[in-house]
């Protein structure tokens, strides 16, 4: 969402809610009992749903942003990958109620996003992709406005910020102009409002946007935190496939508005047959990696076609384990050559594999289709 507007709008609907909303009254119970004082907690149940889709399409009249969506997202941290264009953000201003869907239906927290968006609202937070920040003013105040925004009483909204702003990392510069924030920064202040209201629930837009490798594991690890240490499901979008294995329970992947894929990191991730062996050069054999490969073949061990395009890895070789007596295979080869065995595991699956495989159904396809 890059309307600041937008987003206002989004926090401006939530002033004047009840002071007996159970979400309300949740907030102020914790002040009673001296909850603040950090992130307060919120129970996680399990086996929960916390978004659904059912069929969802948002059409616009040159594109389809979603095509028939239904997905289940559980509590915990939500990865929602897919290319710039895939329909993340569409998504997700559909599920915040801010954006109507063409047909289909989603329900966020049990709420039916097309009658309930203000109650969604209530209980979710959101941190925006693009930098829409006002430059003048300091995080304190930028934050504190945010959280009377959400319906907090100033006392409490005061107390948040502070809290908030020590969780993100933010607490020792907090009085300082928005405009004079790195990029680093300013993202942690968007997450900051995102959470300064408690919410049950909180949407992610690309939040490692621009960042360097340092800043992207911070923000990583924050983002981990918030359901670990707080309680909080979290939904975060990325095109980034590392990054959401390395953080995520459970992973959706979009491509072009359509579902592909939607399981548990751990299934994305799971151990094949398949051994990674990296070794080293030396004198006697300076391409070490060509001469493991042909002692492998000339022992009928296979090894796997475009092993040397291993993300990352020049001295790596794949090859079918068959079962123990492949790793002894391995362990006489590199000794009798006199190389340096550097690594030998199992391989796991990667989530960008799920797109290799859906270009290669439509390679099939389209070949079959002349």
């Amino acid at each position: 969402m890059d309307n600041p507007a937008l987003w206002i709008t989004l926090r401006s609907s939530q002033v004047g809610v009840s002071p007996k909303d159970p979400y309300i009254w949740s907030v102020r119970r914790r002040q009673l009992f001296g909850l603040t004082t950090g992130v307060a907690q919120v129970t996680t149940f399990l086996n929960v749903t916390v978004i659904a889709t059912e069929s969802l399409s948002k059409r616009f009249p040159r594109v389809t942003a979603l095509d028939r969506l239904s997905v289940d997202v559980g509590p915990g941290v939500t990865g929602l990958v897919g290319a710039n264009g895939a329909g993340k953000s569409t998504l997700i201003k559909i599920l915040l109620g801010l954006s109507p869907a063409t047909e289909g239906r989603a329900e966020v927290l049990g709420l039916d996003v097309a009658t309930k968006g203000a109650a969604i609202r209530e209980r979710v937070g959101y941190m925006p992709e693009h930098d829409c920040l006002p430059p003048d003013v300091s995080a304190t105040e930028f934050v504190v406005h945010m959280a009377r925004m959400s319906g907090l009483p100033p006392a409490a909204a005061r107390e948040r910020t502070a809290d908030t702003l020590r969780h993100v990392g933010l607490y020792e510069e907090r009085y300082r102009p928005i405009g004079g924030y790195s990029t680093g920064m300013k993202q942690r202040v968007k997450l900051a409002q995102a959470l300064v209201h408690d919410p049950q629930l909180v949407f992610l837009d690309e939040p490692t946007n621009g960042l360097d490798p340092v800043g992207r594991d911070e923000m990583l690890g924050l983002i981990r935190r918030i359901h670990t240490d707080f309680g909080i499901s979290v939904l975060v979008t990325s095109h980034l496939l590392g990054e959401l294995e390395r953080t995520c329970d459970h992973v959706v992947v979009v491509d072009g508005g359509k579902l592909l894929r939607s399981s548990s990191t751990t299934d994305f991730t799971q151990t094949t047959t398949t051994l990674a062996i990296e070794v080293t050069d030396s004198d006697t054999h300076p391409d070490g990696t060509r001469v493991v490969r042909d002692a492998l073949h000339a022992r009928g061990v296979e090894v796997l076609d475009g092993s040397n395009g291993l993300p990352g890895a020049g001295h790596i070789l794949l090859l079918t384990a068959q079962g123990e007596e492949t790793y002894d295979v391995v362990r006489d080869i590199v000794a009798d050559l006199g190389l340096g065995l550097v690594r030998m595991e199992q391989r796991r699956h990667h989530i960008s594999e799920v797109f290799t495989a859906e270009d290669e159904k439509r390679k099939e396809v389209v070949g079959h289709g002349n």
